[in-house]
């Protein structure tokens, strides 16, 4: 499929620092269709952070277009946003931001409450995710119960119990070690395999070479927009879902 879930065209955002104008992006235009992997990179500054909450809707642009899936982003309300975002969008982050007082299945079943899903179903659900990435024996431990990778498993889970068009990491790998990086890189790409799209940002080449396509961004301008032909397979299937 080539249906474009995101269209972004000349996108600006400004900072106004005293009688300074800081263009955290200056005139970007990228398009991302459905089911491609994608990682977004840059030194500190590039501007990809700021992509990450324009494309999330965390934040709006100074100027320029957003279509996703179709939808002017720009002539939607709050709550129309708030509903796209809750829907169509699936966070995972390096500090995994779970709950600490909630098990691993509240914490993953917690957006489906926003969805207006009975419990039964949303635990049922909330189950059948964590159990996909592996931690189907982990369910009532809370996070400080788990060790870091489980806890980005967790994260992972929650930002897929939706049944989002997008996945947005942001750093997913930060706080990991090696072996556990290579592990949560498996499940992304068997969550793209699968039919998501994965948008992934990072600072670390060897993360990066995992996506199909890796944007550069630089000073807020698109630096390079490029397949990628060294695509790193995570790791044998088997261990996939590995949990050391």
């Amino acid at each position: 499929m080539n249906n474009k879930v995101i269209s972004i065209h000349d996108m600006k955002k400004i900072y106004i620092m005293g009688v300074e104008k800081v263009f955290a992006l200056n005139g970007v235009s990228i398009d991302i269709n459905t089911n491609e992997y994608v990682a977004l990179m840059g030194p500190s500054g590039s501007g990809k952070s700021t992509l990450m909450n324009l494309l999330g809707l965390l934040d709006t642009p100074t100027s320029g277009t957003y279509l996703f899936n179709d939808n002017l982003v720009s002539s939607m309300s709050d709550s129309e946003l708030a509903n796209l975002r809750n829907k169509e969008i699936g966070f995972v982050f390096q500090t995994f931001n779970l709950l600490p007082r909630l098990t691993a299945l509240e914490n993953v079943a917690l957006p489906l409450v926003y969805s207006g899903i009975g419990k039964k179903r949303r635990l049922e659900k909330a189950f059948e995710v964590l159990d996909s990435v592996g931690l189907g024996d982990r369910v009532d431990h809370k996070p400080n119960e788990l060790s870091g990778g489980q806890r980005q498993r967790v994260a992972i889970a929650r930002a897929l119990v939706n049944d989002p068009s997008i996945i947005l990491a942001d750093e997913p790998t930060g706080n990991l070690d090696t072996k556990t990086s290579i592990e949560i890189m498996a499940i992304f790409e068997e969550i793209q395999k699968k039919g998501n799209t994965v948008i992934l940002v990072t600072h670390e080449p060897d993360i990066a070479e995992h996506a199909h396509r890796i944007i550069r961004l630089r000073d807020g301008l698109l630096e390079s927009d490029e397949k990628n032909e060294n695509i790193i397979m995570a790791s044998d299937p088997e261990h996939h879902y590995n949990q050391n």
